[in-house]
């Protein structure tokens, strides 16, 4: 699990004291297993908590675990250290950015897996990108074009005969995928 050593203890435990409504810190990994990928902690109130989150003790303070991030903060470590401006809370989680996805895994994930490690780069060569904005309810992928392919001429024939192929290929519960990028803006496409 994460280890959060004494000093970054009594730090967290000096901040939530100042908070009237916290009960804690809740602790997560936005967009994990992509290069994208940022380990957060944030105060917990009440209306943050998950019926899944992982409630850990650690001392003065307690920790809730985003349930969908913990194989991702497995070896996690939330440090402090004081210095001449007051000081820095440092968190290393060295498995935030490991793709971890398996048939199991959300959608969401599978489909982050892919775009980074398939789609992206391919793209990268006309200096554009593509990430996953959410997953429908009828199971169709909403996805924002960037770089390169914001604006570009052929984005079209690149959604619909490259992105959607290759997901579909490899994930047949998906339905198709959508565009919600603005390409008005033409300052920065490749054709």
């Amino acid at each position: 699990m994460v280890t959060i050593t004494e000093s970054a203890r009594e730090y967290l435990a000096e901040l939530l004291s100042k908070q009237e409504d916290a009960l804690g810190i809740r602790m997560f990994i936005s967009q994990p297993g992509t290069p994208r990928a940022e380990t957060c902690v944030a105060y917990c109130r009440s209306d943050d908590m998950q019926d899944d989150d992982t409630k850990v003790e650690y001392g003065a303070i307690t920790a809730y675990f985003e349930a969908h991030s913990l194989p991702f903060l497995v070896d996690a470590l939330v440090d402090y250290s004081k210095d001449r401006m007051g000081g820095q809370l440092t968190i290393k989680a060295p498995n935030a950015k490991l793709p971890q996805v398996n048939e199991d895994s959300p959608l969401t994930d599978r489909i982050n897996y892919v775009l980074y490690n398939e789609v992206n780069p391919a793209l990268a060569g006309h200096g554009g990108e593509v990430s996953l904005i959410e997953v429908t309810e009828d199971n169709y992928a909403i996805l924002m074009f960037g770089g390169g392919c914001q604006g570009c001429g052929m984005v079209d024939q690149t959604l619909k005969g490259g992105v959607e192929k290759t997901l579909l290929e490899q994930l047949p519960q998906l339905k198709g995928v959508r565009d919600m990028t603005d390409h008005s803006d033409t300052s920065h496409a490749y054709y």
